[in-house]
């Protein structure tokens, strides 16, 4: 029987034969796997050769970590998925199985910043080159490719600043000249956008955020399609960057009730979107799913629906007035992080090398599952301590 995602996420991996009949996965905590015998261990790592999901040792195919990778490869819409301590890991982890020295990679100018600087920094050093796109190129991208481009990083909505990139025309050019197309799709998740329908070949998803939702772990996925798993696969085994057990475990119940916590993220945060865009203190909203948003049409036309992460331009104001509005929040705490229960904050400063930010002052707001009429409140004393 077909199912919708939204089942998947509650029924994925809870197959009564392997959970002794209970509904959630016992928890597996282990370095060790023992074998009954010699010929036993080595028809093991024969079948395991042949990618098969054995458990061999603590980091290898370990309950907790199938489960979760399963379960978001089928949410995501790819072939096969891997675990990583973060999201950050699982950044850096996607790019090395696409990359060698000599290799030239192009990387969307919205990409999330410690992405950036993994490339200025570990691929520079390894004789990896990078270069930063307009995130609206679109099919303008073909420009771009050298015959040495192994890999095209794409990021939407772009972190920060929110613009939507026409996924289906890059991947298009990108496939044309033998690149791999990566996608961030943090800010969606497999339930609003099917990367791989529309062209995307490895997924990353830093599943801290709404896979997760409850702001207690640090956990990242690469989902792969079939042609690029092998690679994703080998390089990460022998980096041994996988999540714990516990993280899996956490993450896979957060995943449960993502569905639903999505749908009032994206609720609240229109409500909240649309209540700033009447404010005098606020130059623009920065949210795809808004009318006026420059994306908007890619993202109807691509997009399955919205989440609770957006931001303002500010008009002018003092760093004395920032700090009055911001500090005195009740509800919405200031912290790097998103895509959790709670409400978030924070100034957000775009690096940019192709088009520098000349914009105003920007926060990025992330709407949790508060009543919204309170956040509402908590902003307009807010503005009422800026001005």
């Amino acid at each position: 029987m077909r199912q919708s995602k939204t089942t998947k996420l509650i029924q994925q991996s809870r197959t009564a034969a392997s959970h002794a009949n209970t509904v959630n996965l016992p928890m597996h905590r282990a370095s060790t796997v023992l074998f009954d015998s010699l010929a036993h261990m080595d028809e093991v790592q024969k079948r395991q050769g042949a990618d098969e999901q054995i458990p061999t040792y603590g980091i290898f195919n370990m309950p907790q970590a199938l489960a979760l990778e399963n379960t978001v490869a089928e949410i995501e819409g790819g072939y096969r998925a891997m675990s990583f301590p973060s999201g950050l890991a699982a950044i850096a982890g996607a790019i090395l199985s696409c990359v060698k020295s000599g290799d030239h990679i192009l990387m969307t100018d919205g990409s999330y910043d410690p992405g950036r600087r993994f490339c200025d920094s570990v691929l520079k050093r390894l004789g990896v080159e990078t270069t930063y796109y307009d995130p609206l190129i679109g099919a303008g991208i073909e420009a771009l490719i050298r015959p040495n481009t192994t890999v095209v990083y794409t990021e939407s909505p772009g972190s920060n600043t929110f613009e939507i990139q026409d996924i289906p025309a890059i991947a298009k050019i990108a496939h044309k000249h033998g690149a791999v197309v990566i996608m961030d799709n943090a800010w969606a998740t497999g339930l609003l956008f099917d990367a791989f329908a529309h062209g995307v070949d490895m997924v990353v998803q830093p599943a801290t955020k709404y896979y997760a939702g409850h702001s207690d772990v640090l956990i990242g996925l690469v989902i792969a399609n079939e042609k690029t798993w092998p690679q994703v696969r080998d390089t990460n085994y022998i980096l041994g960057q996988r999540a714990a057990p516990d993280d899996c475990f956490l993450t896979l119940r957060g995943m449960r009730t993502m569905d639903v916590r999505l749908k009032r993220h994206a609720e609240s945060a229109m409500t909240v979107a649309r209540w700033l865009q009447g404010r005098p203190e606020v130059a623009r909203v920065l949210y795809p799913a808004l009318e006026s948003d420059p994306g908007h049409a890619i993202w109807k036309r691509d997009f399955n629906g919205a989440s609770g992460l957006f931001a303002i331009e500010l008009k002018p104001c003092s760093p004395q007035q920032l700090a009055a509005m911001i500090d005195g929040y009740e509800y919405f705490g200031l912290g790097y992080s998103w895509g959790g229960f709670e409400s978030l904050v924070m100034t957000a400063y775009p690096t940019r090398t192709v088009n520098p930010w000349t914009g105003g002052q920007l926060v990025r707001f992330s709407i949790g599952l508060e009543d919204v009429n309170d956040l509402i409140a908590d902003l307009d004393a807010g503005f009422a301590r800026l001005g």
